[in-house]
């Protein structure tokens, strides 16, 4: 089974691309998602979590991503401390999904995660990369509408992301999702067709 990841930074257009290759039959497992799972209550990274974080993080005993989210965007070290905690659970509970998807027979899969490629790598077990692109002031315009976000929490959550650029020698193909949701849709079609 060939295993390829797609990324891109926040508000570039992941998720729409995630939901046409599911469309066209591709099946995708969210690794961002998967992190959500591993900060829910029993969740694998719960508890160190809240060691490492503090109970400031909570709200009515549950991880609040929000207030995570305050407090690790814009801080590299503090980041790096909860990439440290989440990621081994994430990689656990994908290997588990994975074999469950090779074993109904899929000859592919698509890994979508914000996190692929950070180190100029690609993951073991990795086949190839799709990048999503976007131009920063849209994304900036997205994260303020659709996320309420103020413009210098736009800017301080896309900063404190690998610029998309860095990734681009590694990406296989690159979805430019600067016009319509229909181009970007034609252009994961191209990419399944090739698959």
């Amino acid at each position: 089974m060939k295993i390829y990841g797609l990324t891109g930074g926040i508000a570039a257009g992941k998720s729409e691309a995630s939901r046409r290759f599911e469309e066209r039959g591709v099946p995708v497992i969210d690794a961002d998602g998967l992190g959500h799972v591993t900060l829910a209550p029993g969740g694998r990274a719960e508890q160190a979590v809240i060691e490492a974080f503090g109970e400031e993080i909570l709200t009515d005993g549950r991880i609040d991503r929000e207030k995570l989210g305050g407090i690790v965007f814009g801080d590299a070290e503090a980041l790096s401390r909860l990439n440290g905690l989440v990621h081994p659970a994430v990689g656990e509970e994908m290997a588990a999904r994975t074999q469950a998807l090779e074993q109904e027979g899929h000859a592919a899969i698509i890994v979508e995660a914000a996190l692929h490629a950070e180190d100029g790598t690609l993951r073991p077990g990795m086949d190839a990369l799709i990048l999503v692109e976007c131009p920063r002031d849209e994304r900036v315009r997205r994260l303020m509408e659709d996320r309420a976000m103020t413009e210098s929490e736009a800017v301080r959550r896309i900063e404190s992301q690998t610029p998309p650029e860095k990734k681009r020698e590694l990406a296989r193909w690159v979805i430019m999702n600067d016009q319509d949701v229909e181009h970007l849709r034609q252009q994961v079609d191209a990419i399944v067709e090739e698959l």
